[in-house]
């Protein structure tokens, strides 16, 4: 499921129009993303964890060349899916 599909999905829920459910998708994602930057954690209960991860730095191949490029650690979102979500997989 892509953003558009997943603001068909909410339209039909709400029974709104679709610059409502876009507008109200777009204010969950922006919630998500300020929770992340504020608080490092985003817990939605019955649904799941959103974290801020660190992956560490690393040595990789560039593909083309096959030579060796030192990959810097980084900073990464991490979802952990809660108890209720992965039941209803």
């Amino acid at each position: 499921m892509n953003k558009v599909e997943l603001v068909t999905a909410v339209q039909k829920s709400l029974g709104s129009s679709k610059a409502d459910a876009e507008r109200a998708v777009n204010a969950v994602i922006d919630g998500v993303k300020l929770g992340i930057k504020k608080t490092k954690t985003v817990q939605l209960i019955g649904f799941g964890t959103f974290k801020v991860g660190t992956r560490k730095a690393r040595i990789g191949v560039n593909p083309k060349t096959g030579e060796k490029i030192k990959i810097k650690a980084s900073k990464v979102v991490k979802f952990s899916a809660g108890k209720a979500f992965k039941g209803s997989l």
